[in-house]
């Protein structure tokens, strides 16, 4: 791949000349410090910066690498028309036993039938009269469920209560751990927004959320105890929800360039659902790759994988 020297007043400017130049972005942009630019005295004597810079990965590469340069077209047809070929023959042959197994079965109801409706010859006697009623079928459970006590109706969710019961159960947990954490409530739709302010926010995040994910379901089954309508619980500080779900998103913009250049799928660290939805968001739109959950929690993990032709 042909490289470029480019001069400029600092290395940065240089760097932005290059990709503009090279047609991509600065991220994908491999480059060498020939020279740092100096500023001089007063502008008097000061050098340019010059660098050396090339493309990562091209376009064509990446098409290439992802779909193949085109030679093994032919040997995959030769096998899709053969195995399309094998397919067509056992349906043909699963058909055929179908067929069999409904012209014994139209048999065998035919004989039933003729022996059903075949005249049979009774001794006259004294006539009894049939009755016709219908018997009743109710079986003793579902009288008994029928004539059980009804259970309590479930009370509909109130937003001041819901907010009461997070505001008391938080602060009697940041009681107990000896925080001095404020709680701000607030609604937004049908979610309950909770805001934590305080000194050494740290410990209640965790290691990668994990202490904040535990306080937010603590706080749900608190709230909708005995409630009808669920309430979502967002528990939030110090803006950690949106700027880890920044790093996600630029973590997955990363694994899907690695999945295309390597052609190998990548299987990522164990997330909670709400992590793992990001993942899956982020890259649902990527023309060349796919991804899905395996194992089972809390050690279910997102696989990035080259999507199949």
């Amino acid at each position: 791949m042909d490289s470029i020297r480019v001069t400029a007043k600092t290395v940065e400017d240089a760097i932005t000349e290059a990709s503009i130049e090279l047609g991509t972005s600065s991220d994908n942009i491999e480059y060498t410090v020939i020279e740092k630019g100096t500023a001089g005295f007063f502008g008097i004597g000061g050098k340019k910066a010059v660098i050396e810079a090339k493309k990562k990965f091209t376009d064509e590469d990446l098409m290439k690498e992802v779909f193949g340069d085109g030679k093994g077209e032919k040997k995959e047809k030769k096998e899709a028309k053969k195995e399309t070929k094998k397919e067509k023959k056992d349906v043909k042959k699963e058909e055929k036993k179908e067929t069999k197994e409904i012209k014994k079965e139209t048999k065998e109801t035919k004989k039933e039938t003729r022996k059903e409706t075949a005249p049979t010859t009774v001794a006259e006697g004294p006539k009894t009269e049939v009755n016709d009623a219908p018997k009743d079928t109710t079986s003793e459970k579902e009288v008994t469920k029928e004539t059980a006590e009804p259970r309590q109706p479930r009370v509909p969710a109130d937003p001041e209560e819901v907010r009461r019961r997070a505001e008391t159960f938080l602060n009697d947990v940041f009681r107990t751990m000896e925080m001095q954490v404020e709680v701000t409530t607030s609604f937004e739709d049908d979610t309950l927004c909770v805001d934590l302010n305080g000194n050494d926010m740290g410990i209640l995040i965790g290691k990668r959320g994990q202490t904040l994910d535990s306080l937010q379901y603590l706080t749900s089954l608190v709230v909708n105890k005995g409630k009808a309508a669920y309430v979502r619980v967002k528990l939030d500080t110090e803006d950690y929800r949106s700027r880890r779900k920044a790093t996600l998103e630029n973590l997955a913009k990363n694994i899907a360039f690695k999945v295309k250049k390597t052609r190998r799928p990548v299987f990522l660290e164990p997330m909670n659902p709400y992590e793992r939805r990001i993942i899956h968001s982020a890259l649902q739109d990527d023309p060349y790759v796919t991804t899905h959950s395996e194992g089972e929690e809390p050690c279910r993990k997102v696989v990035v994988t080259l999507k199949k032709k």
